[in-house]
């Protein structure tokens, strides 16, 4: 059984923690996930895109946005496919506007519990290193299911705890150590690289994300690792209209 960290804020704070967080880190955001990833979150994010198998003119959402990045590449790869982004840090969308010349990105401002779409609005409803940063991770898949379109997808990209991988001791070293020095560096804010790791280690393994993606309704859910297990990639398919219970306050 896995220790909470007590870098990690208790679930009353999280919220306000994690929006003041990305608040502070924003104008460096795409620099250090470049930076600490040597590249490959460009890759995963392409792969993420891929497994949503979106129509020629299909519509994707993209929740805990960020600045932007999968939404953008969404864009840049499907010309037809018309992207919307949401995230309840005004900073970071504030710093993704106008990050592909010629195309804007709708941004809403709003949190994963509540998003600011009628149901059955989205061809695919994807995720990239949010799950982590909330409370009810099984509230928060039932929701973007509820926006999805019957017969798409919910795909999730997240890191995985290193203690599962063949490399784990290398990536708690480096994750640990590098990354809030490197974060120290480029963001001037150590402490928000090291709520990274901590947050991973407490992360559930990609077996039990399967099984609360399945538990929020979604079906046919699978997942395919990469970078030696310490990243997978999670896809459930909303099969029909009124499967997907609807999240509750």
């Amino acid at each position: 059984m896995r220790t909470k960290s007590p870098i990690l804020p208790n679930t009353d704070d999280k919220p306000r923690y994690v929006n003041n967080m990305f608040a502070r880190i924003a104008p460096t955001y795409d620099l250090m996930n470049r930076l600490m990833t040597f590249g490959q979150d460009q890759g995963w994010r392409r792969e993420l895109l891929a497994f949503c198998n979106l129509p020629p003119h299909g519509k994707l959402l993209d929740v805990g946005t960020g600045t932007g990045d999968i939404a953008y590449e969404a864009m840049r790869r499907y010309p037809g496919v018309q992207a919307y982004g949401a995230d309840f840090t005004y900073e970071m969308m504030a710093a993704g506007v106008g990050k592909l010349p010629g195309r804007v990105l709708p941004f809403a401002q709003g949190d994963t519990f509540h998003l600011p779409y009628p149901d059955d609005t989205f061809d695919a409803v994807v995720s990239g290193f949010l799950v982590r940063n909330v409370v009810d991770r099984e509230a928060a898949f039932r929701e973007q299911a509820r926006v999805t379109k019957p017969g798409g997808r919910v795909v999730c990209l997240e890191t995985t705890p290193p203690s599962n991988t063949p490399l784990g001791p290398f990536f708690r070293f480096y994750f640990f150590t590098v990354v809030p020095m490197l974060g120290g560096i480029v963001s001037g804010d150590a402490q928000a690289y090291s709520y990274l790791p901590n947050s991973t280690v407490d992360f559930p393994e990609p077996e039990t994300l399967q099984r609360m993606m399945e538990g929020a309704g979604l079906q046919h859910v699978f997942y395919a690792e990469r970078m030696l297990g310490s990243v997978a990639i999670h896809v459930g398919t909303k099969t029909a209209i009124g499967t997907i219970a609807t999240t509750t306050t």
